[in-house]
């Protein structure tokens, strides 16, 4: 997510990281509004169960747009009951068709424990390589420490989470360390 693409509003770090049957997504809890911390301690890492089914959502660019996505993926996801790609995809295409949707300025990492997709307002549903996600502003910094963390440790996925955002959050200045942290497994 480019900085540029929310006016005034300078993002998040959240990442996704899988390694065996386990998922993990963390985010900071930064809000900024230009070069102001508005909030150290926001929540932008949720535990979905629509239908019973778990689901794992982490967001980055504008909460309450985040939140509109939220609420249209559990309806997505209670119209397809575990089926999360299915609901990402129609996330993705009601996002990019609809007049109202096209306005909302976010970015949606999501997990079952089973898949792992970046969603975004361009219609995309990506399936990450190497079984990292990362985005918001300090998302490529996590991508890297994670990717380089996975190829070269014995670490699991919650210490390479972590420790991915701990070193983004050293870099990145709309990241913080106060981390959420969820961790879902296949099911």
């Amino acid at each position: 997510m480019d900085n540029d693409s929310f006016p005034g509003w300078h993002g998040t770090t959240i990442i996704g990281v899988r390694k065996g049957d386990r998922v993990v997504i963390a985010g900071d809890g930064q809000v900024s509004l230009g070069q102001t911390v508005i909030k150290g301690s926001a929540r932008k890492v949720r535990r979905l169960k629509p239908g019973g089914h778990e689901v794992v959502a982490g967001f980055a660019g504008s909460t309450a747009d985040a939140f509109a996505l939220l609420e249209r993926l559990e309806s997505k996801l209670e119209a397809t009951p575990g089926q999360l790609q299915r609901a990402s995809v129609e996330l993705a295409k009601d996002w990019r068709t609809d007049k109202y949707l096209q306005k909302l300025e976010a970015m949606l990492i999501v997990t079952d424990g089973r898949e792992l997709y970046i969603i975004t307002g361009a219609g995309d549903v990506l399936e990450p390589e190497h079984g990292i996600a990362a985005i918001g502003s300090g998302g490529n910094y996590a991508l890297a420490a994670a990717r380089g963390m996975a190829e070269n440790s014995d670490l699991d996925a919650e210490q390479i989470a972590r420790r991915a955002m701990a070193i983004a959050a050293d870099i990145c200045v709309y990241t913080n360390g106060n981390l959420t942290v969820e961790t879902i497994d296949a099911a």
